[in-house]
């Protein structure tokens, strides 16, 4: 099979199309035909060296989000059976989404929403799920409370924006200045300029606040809580001081697979109440431009590599 590798650690020049075994699925796994993979900021951190993969060995196949057709279930697998179309993020300790047929543990899978495509599927796994884990089982963020999204254009603030309209939350969101209409379309009710205005000055009693950016934007974050309230970030562990003086609450966490929740976003993105934040589509012989996107760290949505032609409906 056609897979993405890298056998060195560094720039985005080191990813090669080559020819590599097809894996077979062992017990209680399903081996996939993948459609799309997504592109997130954590591939280009694996490739660049600057977060490691737990356990992995170079040469390595990146990409932790996958939307495709079920080639074949190993034993004990009888969730899905063959030509199922599945959607689901790879731990962070498998990978190997970039290449035309990966691994995945079958409770990590869910049916693939049937009013996306496989591009579409594949941009809302792993930004979705951690969303969903910070907002949902982390904050517990209830109907009336307010929340506060750092960084809601990207990725993961894409679909917590929609995750907590979802749960009946006041959502106030950050974003630079040409990604307020998008805040807009995805229905926060404060947009917040960043390059123009301090979100301290303008918002307080902020019930969940969720951090995808870190390091002065936390430390700013501390006092628009109110009290019994919590940050969550993604990106650095709250000071316990900081949380301690004003009686609220912090975590940090690493997003985990979780098939469950995947098919209960699935069901709020058939029921119209969350979209995919596919934004660009790259062919898998562009997943050098793909990475050096999703670097720059100001992409917009979500991002995606065409594995195989989209099958016909």
């Amino acid at each position: 099979m056609k897979a993405v590798r890298f056998h060195a650690y560094g720039g985005a020049e080191l990813l090669k199309i080559e020819d590599v075994p097809r894996p077979t699925p062992a017990a209680g796994e399903l081996l996939v035909r993948v459609i799309a993979a997504g592109v997130n900021p954590v591939d280009a951190k694996v490739r660049q060296g600057t977060f490691k993969q737990p356990g992995a060995t170079l040469p390595l196949i990146p990409g932790y989000d996958i939307s495709g057709i079920v080639e074949a279930a190993g034993a004990k697998a009888t969730k899905f059976k063959k030509g199922d179309s599945v959607y689901a993020y790879l731990s962070l300790t498998r990978g190997g989404a970039y290449a035309e047929y990966a691994i995945v543990p079958e409770k990590d899978a869910a049916p693939k929403p049937k009013n996306l495509t496989h591009a579409e599927a594949a941009a809302v796994p792993l930004a979705a799920l951690t969303a969903w884990q910070a907002l949902v089982e982390k904050a517990k963020l209830e109907s009336g409370q307010a929340a506060l999204i750092h960084g809601g254009s990207g990725g993961v603030g894409s679909f917590a924006v929609q995750i907590a309209k979802a749960r009946g939350a006041k959502v106030v969101a950050t974003a630079s200045t040409r990604n307020q209409e998008f805040l807009r379309e995805l229905g926060v009710d404060q947009p917040i300029n960043y390059r123009a205005t301090k979100f301290e000055e303008v918002v307080s009693d902020i019930d969940v606040v969720l951090d995808t950016v870190g390091s002065d934007t936390l430390t700013r974050s501390y006092d628009i809580v109110k009290k019994g309230g919590i940050i969550v970030s993604i990106v650095d562990q709250p000071a316990k001081e900081e949380l301690e003086k004003r009686s609220i609450r912090g975590a940090v966490f690493l997003v985990q697979p979780n098939g469950e929740q995947l098919a209960a976003i699935g069901q709020l993105i058939e029921a119209g109440q969350v979209k995919s934040s596919l934004t660009h589509t790259f062919p898998m012989a562009e997943v050098g431009r793909a990475h050096e996107a999703i670097a720059s760290g100001h992409t917009r949505g979500k991002l995606v590599l065409r594995i195989a032609e989209e099958p016909a409906p």
